[in-house]
């Protein structure tokens, strides 16, 4: 479904050059859920921005369903991101004067015009009723980040990222500011998104206990892919509904 081939990449600081990917290579499969560890700095986020076309490669190419996507015009990108992928990040993005219901329905505000989202809002707002319940937050609808705990905000952050159907949840340390017990709560969440929704996930994580929960584990170290290991992979029992 999503491949990685030889991807390379380079940040350039002042006269500092720092080389944080140099030709890695996986492929991530329909329904599946990998976990990238490494120590910090190998290239976990990094691999994980490109794969969403959230950055661009020096070189390499990344695809999507067999068809190159790296080197698209910015519109196609945007449509892909807005299409395919979910973005879950580990310190939540939340707008802090809207409403947890408000975030969750956000995407929907900004990729619809006023009059789309007049003509829409019963349907979105139903979409929106339906994730807030399943990430166990509808009592909590109303009330600003400010208000939630760390884990209620993840959870937040995930029903947003799952608002428009995206094929790909694309996930950035999701429990690397919580506790162990919320920590579990959000990955237990994701597993039950990938197991019964059919959501393929992608994870960083430096949490090698939750990695060993996944169908597989890619390790990261010098920019370059030096280990995967796994139970074999699990095929998806339902197509996507989330």
């Amino acid at each position: 479904m999503l491949t990685a081939e030889n991807l390379t990449k380079t940040y350039r600081r002042n006269v500092d050059v720092v080389k944080v990917l140099n030709g890695v290579s996986f492929t991530v499969r329909d329904g599946e859920f990998v976990s990238i560890v490494g120590a910090s700095g190998s290239g976990k986020s990094t691999l994980l921005h490109l794969l969403g076309t959230l950055d661009s490669p020096d070189s390499g190419v990344i695809s999507l369903d067999g068809k190159r996507v790296d080197n698209l015009p910015k519109r196609d990108q945007d449509m892909i991101r807005n299409r395919t992928f979910g973005y879950v990040f580990q310190f939540y993005h939340l707008l802090p004067e809207l409403s947890a219901y408000d975030n969750i329905l956000m995407p929907a505000y900004i990729s619809n015009s006023l009059l789309g989202w007049w003509k829409t809002r019963k349907e979105w707002r139903k979409r929106a009723d339906e994730l807030i319940e399943r990430v166990g937050l509808s009592h909590r609808k109303k009330h600003k980040p400010r208000e939630l705990s760390g884990g209620e905000m993840q959870r937040t952050a995930i029903a947003r990222a799952l608002l428009q159907r995206p094929r790909v949840l694309l996930a950035d340390e999701p429990t690397g500011n919580l506790d162990a017990e919320k920590g579990n709560e959000i990955l237990g969440l994701l597993h039950d998104l990938n197991r019964t929704d059919g959501v393929t996930i992608v994870m960083v994580t430096h949490n090698l206990e939750m990695a060993g929960t996944t169908d597989r584990v890619v390790r990261l170290s010098g920019g370059r892919v030096v280990e995967e290991k796994g139970p074999a992979f699990r095929p998806r029992l339902m197509p996507a509904a989330v």
